[in-house]
């Protein structure tokens, strides 16, 4: 694994009057070129000839930089790291980046320095890390089944990685657990049985800076800001809604689209407290911990409270609705702050103090 000692050495090498934000054209691009194109930062554009007219087509948001290539994994080649480090880049993690590069090649492969902490592709990526990363916060989190055999309720099966949703699905029973398990041929270590667990979902967007002091009880490093809520649009969601007898073999619980929410006001220190701990505690499992933005999932229902399933320690595509600020960015900006542009500020916040490797593993 790449040490954070060894993105220091190239960290060290960088001229900090002149960093500049790189991501692949994809997932949530358009934000981050924006923010950082606000932030008077220099950006780099990852992408393919297909995808190049369509990015350069926004002027506010269209990269300065584009580097064209035939396949993403390219970016892993040492050339075009080689670029991008004499280009001073950061790179910025996203869900489309993750998926078509790959947290192990991440890990092992990929020099060119990282906003966040890398490490939490292992615990993001693997849900049984994630479970015990849960379990050691004190969260309450669906129960999961390790064998179809112990199913006594209705499920969710899902599998690992950031995929958005694509070949969840639900079973009534046991009996029809396995008929499907054994119709899709799934890997047992492929996916986990969780329970499902009835409620509304919410997907509040956070940034953690590590270069601010702690301004949440429970944190002790870092100061915590809720940029945004919101809920996915999936397509079981529509099928449901327009055709409530549909049969399962139509069910997809690929993620299309994202609505903004408000959450009632007294519900947030609950969600508060949750985040503090989940925060804490990666601090321990994989420090420097959480770094950056990234997303609770959780599902909320009145008798239960919030149930938390899922973290995604990276921007997340729901923050696409709040290129202007949210509700709740206002709150702490007196200008409209996206998470992209969050993620910029920070960035240049490093740079002029001297201080990348806190934000960038």
């Amino acid at each position: 694994m790449i040490s954070m000692s060894d993105i220091s050495a190239i960290l060290s090498g960088y001229d900090e009057s002149d960093v500049k934000i790189a991501t692949i054209c994809s997932h949530s691009a358009l934000q981050i070129f924006h923010g950082a194109r606000i932030e008077g930062l220099t950006t780099i554009g990852i992408g393919t000839a297909r995808s190049r007219p369509y990015y350069e087509s926004f002027p506010l948001a269209k990269p300065d930089i584009f580097i064209e290539v035939d396949s993403y994994s390219r970016i892993l080649s040492d050339d075009l790291q080689k670029e991008l480090i004499r280009e001073n880049a950061i790179i910025i993690p996203h869900g489309s980046f993750v998926e078509y590069i790959g947290a192990d090649n991440i890990l092992e492969k990929l020099h060119v320095p990282m906003f966040g902490n890398r490490l939490t592709l292992l615990w993001e990526g693997d849900r049984r890390r994630q479970r015990r990363w849960f379990s050691e916060a004190g969260v309450d989190t669906p129960r999961i089944y390790s064998s179809p055999l112990e199913v006594d309720r209705r499920v969710i099966v899902k599998f690992h990685g950031a995929k958005g949703g694509s070949r969840y699905f639900i079973a009534s029973d046991r009996v029809d657990l396995e008929s499907k398990l054994r119709a899709l041929e799934a890997d047992p270590g492929g996916y986990i049985i969780e329970e499902y667990v009835a409620g509304v979902r919410y997907y509040p967007h956070f940034f953690l800076s590590p270069l601010r002091k702690p301004n949440i009880p429970g944190i002790d490093y870092g100061s915590l800001e809720l940029l945004g809520i919101d809920r996915r649009l999936e397509v079981v969601d529509e099928i449901y809604r327009g055709w409530p007898d549909a049969i399962e073999e139509y069910m997809d619980f690929t993620v299309t689209g994202n609505q903004p929410v408000v959450l009632r006001e007294k519900l947030l220190i609950d969600l508060f407290e949750i985040t503090a701990k989940i925060v804490s505690t990666s601090r321990k499992l994989f420090y420097p911990g959480l770094v950056g933005p990234f997303c609770i999932e959780t599902i909320y229902n009145p008798k239960r409270g919030f149930t938390v399933f899922e973290v995604s320690a990276r921007i997340v595509a729901g923050t696409n609705l709040y290129i202007d600020g949210s509700p709740y960015s206002s709150l702490y900006y007196s200008e409209p702050m996206s998470t992209g542009r969050r993620i910029a500020r920070e960035v240049k916040e490093a740079a002029r103090e001297g201080k990348l490797e806190s934000i960038a593993y």
